[in-house]
This record gives C-alpha cells, sequence and structure tokens, in this order.
C-alpha cells in the first residue's frame, strides 16, 4: 500500500508536469490545490530535490519545477525513495535485502520464489509507469 506521502510526493510531481509554463510551482499552491499540509510537502519536496527529481528556485518567484520530461520520472523511483522496498519479504528485494527471519534456506523457499515472481512482475511495471502515464490517464478519464 502506498504512504500518505508517496501519494502527496505523486500528486506534486503530476501538478509541476501539467504546468505548461516554464515558471516554478511554489509550493503554497500545491499545497492550496491538493490539501497537502504545507510543512509536510515542504519535507516532500526537499526529498524529491535531494533525489534530483525536481529543482527548486529561491525568491519572490521561486518554486519547484521538473529536472527532467515526465516520460523519465518513474513510479518505481518515486515509491523507492519514500517506501523503500518494492516486496512482499525481505529476501526478495533488490535495493532494500535482508534475510528473512527463521528461513532455513533461501534457495528452496517455495514463498520466496513466488515473491520474487510477484516482485519482478511488480517492479517492472512500475519501472514502466511514469508521470506522463498518470497524465494521460486523467485526461482520458475526464473525457
Amino acid at each position: 500500500m502506498l504512504s500518505k506521502k508517496t501519494k502527496y510526493a505523486i500528486n506534486a510531481l503530476v501538478f509541476i508536469a501539467k504546468n505548461k509554463k516554464d515558471e516554478p510551482i511554489s509550493v503554497s499552491r500545491i499545497s492550496e490545490e491538493h490539501q497537502i499540509p504545507l510543512k509536510f510537502l515542504e519535507t516532500i519536496l526537499t526529498e524529491l530535490k535531494n533525489a534530483r527529481i525536481v529543482n527548486s528556485t529561491k525568491g519572490k518567484y521561486g518554486g519547484y519545477s521538473l529536472n527532467q520530461t515526465p516520460e523519465r520520472i518513474q513510479m518505481a523511483k518515486i515509491i523507492r525513495l519514500f517506501d523503500g522496498a518494492i516486496a512482499l519479504l525481505p529476501c526478495v528485494s533488490e535495493n532494500f535485502y535482508g534475510r528473512c527471519e527463521k528461513c532455513i534456506d533461501e534457495e528452496t523457499c517455495g514463498i520466496r520464489q513466488i515473491a520474487m515472481e510477484i516482485h519482478s512482475e511488480t517492479v517492472k511495471r512500475l519501472k514502466a509507469a511514469t508521470l506522463a502515464d498518470i497524465i494521460k490517464r486523467e485526461e482520458k478519464l475526464k473525457k
């Protein structure tokens, strides 16, 4: 399940991506449009900036803009940034591996094998899904 933080991050990124102007979007504008608590949003945007997903501009007309095109921002990257592993078990995770408690043999564990298949398919789909896909789907649903 996606955390509230991840959902807010995706909503903020979609909002920034939809802004056709070359001007940065202010934190307060994103906060108001999506009813995201301002301080929480500031934390989220700082993490996105540190991950080089967004740029920030300071000053009176400052705010945030995407660091790359919406087609290049994968959902897998956003989810991993805020929620960590995309895996049912720690022994299946690519980036957050951990041995399962009381595991006798990873190589012959049937649960692990099924979890690996689910993990592989999930990661594949999340890497293929981008901000651009979300925007296209929203536009299609509004018609």
